[in-house]
């Protein structure tokens, strides 16, 4: 039988899987395949390891696996062929698919909640200005570490240009980080209530 605790972890799993399966099923390239879905083999493991000290709230599950769906996609046709983006690219007149752009708008968005979430429930960080902008700088050094990773996967594997994603654009770098920048903000300004809502449904009167 499954323990309580895990059985929102379990449905996030499930919620996940097929379209998990379904990427893996004849990439575009398969290393920039697993690459792009590393957060989730790693993510969902610690989610549930932690599911008994730290449950998550169903918001938070919610905006994991959206986020774990732009993975997804994205690690299967790589970041600059994904069919939405080129339809999109084709709609506006833009000069590159920007797929990856939602990518990094939700790097800061689903990581704004959850370092939202761990600090008001971790740490003496009340709600306000400083929450505000410790989370929004906590969003930037990831993005920006995840930029330094696509730079010394590049280094590695002498290329890695699906990997990178950037198109020829020189500030693709920058506006990633700006994007996720964006995301972040937007999600403290869009769910911030909703979020205090779900982590008290779920921590009943002991909620921040």
């Amino acid at each position: 039988m499954i323990p309580s605790d895990l059985h929102r972890p379990l449905w996030l799993f499930l919620a996940v899987l097929p379209a998990l399966a379904w990427s893996g099923i004849s990439p575009h390239d398969h290393a920039t395949w697993l690459l792009e879905i590393a957060p989730i083999l790693i993510g969902f493991p610690l989610i549930a390891f932690s599911a008994r000290r730290f449950p998550l709230s169903t918001l938070l599950l919610v905006l994991i696996a959206l986020h774990s769906y732009v993975l997804i996609v994205g690690g299967h046709y790589t970041y600059a062929r994904v069919p939405l983006g080129e339809w999109a690219q084709g709609w506006f007149g833009w000069q590159r698919n920007n797929y990856d752009k939602l990518g990094h708008f939700a790097q800061g968005f689903m990581p704004a909640i959850l370092a939202r979430e761990v600090l008001l429930r971790r740490s003496p960080l009340p709600r306000g200005k400083w929450l505000i902008f410790v989370i929004v700088s906590i969003c930037l050094a990831f993005s920006a570490c995840f930029e330094m990773i696509e730079w010394f996967v590049a280094l590695a594997l002498g290329g890695a240009d699906n990997f990178l994603g950037t198109q020829g654009y020189v500030w693709d770098t920058q506006s990633d980080m700006a994007w996720a920048v964006i995301g972040a903000a937007s999600a403290l300004a869009l769910l911030s209530r909703l979020h205090d809502r779900s982590m008290k449904h779920l921590l009943g009167a002991a909620a921040p």
